[in-house]
């Protein structure tokens, strides 16, 4: 059972550092962050249909099933959105700390879905995490805006997060994935088609960009959104949440290697990035103390 466990947190952290790497291609790929998204979901959810097919998975799903799989994809789909949007108005590293806040979301929405009442010491952590946010906040105001996005994606991806929690007890990871990203799909299209937004040009993407893309729905999102979802048989939200809280690191450590001096910021930053960082550490602590008392 320690092994299990040992390799389910060794398996999320993995998936975490990939998630780091998807903000990097949120601001190589040149398009808006609409148009990212749909390209990213359906790419990542014609992936998921090929490998289903090999695996003879039958897509049986009744009407009531679908609906609630509906509402998971437009969860995920507002949550990419703002997400990449405020990549593109900001810099990787606010946006990515911002995210972090995603944690006291949980804490706070947690109740709402039936979920058992939070102890103390996930309410102090969840603090800890938002004391670290408003320094970053207090010190970057240049990128307000993007942060205010970026803040509101953090609610969305605590949604999303909460809500799969409770369709991984009745659907597979893969067939939530598949569905939840089909349907994001979906519902950008209505978006696009309402706004008028596709073109001939719509679809004429840089080679670049068609590269990039291709990794970011393969590599960083049908293999690690189905890995992710399966998780959450295993470990509460909100520790999966918290350890979310690393995809900053690594995704900063890669922009300052790739971007240079654009994602250098204020020491007043990374005193709360480092406050962020260490209510992971101490939430692995308290959990590892936890098992070992089991």
């Amino acid at each position: 059972m320690p092994t299990n466990r040992l390799r389910n947190q060794v398996h999320l952290h993995f998936i975490v550092f990939i998630w780091g790497f998807t903000a990097i291609l949120g601001a190589l790929i040149s398009i808006d962050a609409i148009p990212l998204v749909w390209f990213r979901v359906f790419l990542a959810s014609g992936a998921l249909f090929i490998f289903l097919k090999v695996r003879h998975v039958p897509f049986d799903e009744h009407w009531g099933d679908l609906l609630k799989l509906l509402f998971g994809g437009i969860l995920v789909a507002l949550h990419w959105v703002t997400f990449f949007y405020a990549i593109k108005i900001s810099t990787i590293s606010t946006t990515l700390i911002t995210l972090s806040s995603s944690a006291f979301f949980v804490v706070i929405l947690k109740p709402f879905f039936g979920k058992k009442k939070f102890e103390l010491y996930e309410l102090l952590l969840a603090i800890l995490a938002v004391l670290g946010f408003v320094i970053i906040f207090r010190s970057e105001k240049v990128y307000t805006e993007g942060i205010l996005v970026a803040l509101l994606s953090a609610v969305f991806v605590s949604l999303f997060s909460l809500y799969n929690s409770k369709l991984i007890k009745t659907y597979s990871g893969s067939k939530i994935s598949f569905y939840e990203l089909f349907f994001a799909g979906l519902f950008l299209s209505v978006v696009l088609l309402v706004t008028n937004e596709f073109s001939l040009e719509f679809f004429q993407l840089k080679r670049s960009d068609w590269l990039y893309l291709l990794i970011l729905s393969t590599i960083c999102t049908a293999y690690p959104f189905v890995v992710a979802t399966n998780l959450l048989k295993k470990m509460s939200p909100f520790t999966i949440i918290l350890t979310n809280n690393l995809e900053p690191v690594y995704g900063i450590i890669l922009a300052l290697v790739i971007f240079g001096e654009k994602e250098r910021m204020s020491l007043a930053f990374y005193i709360g990035a480092g406050i962020i960082f260490s209510s992971v550490l101490i939430n692995g602590m308290i959990k590892s103390k936890k098992l070992m008392e089991e």
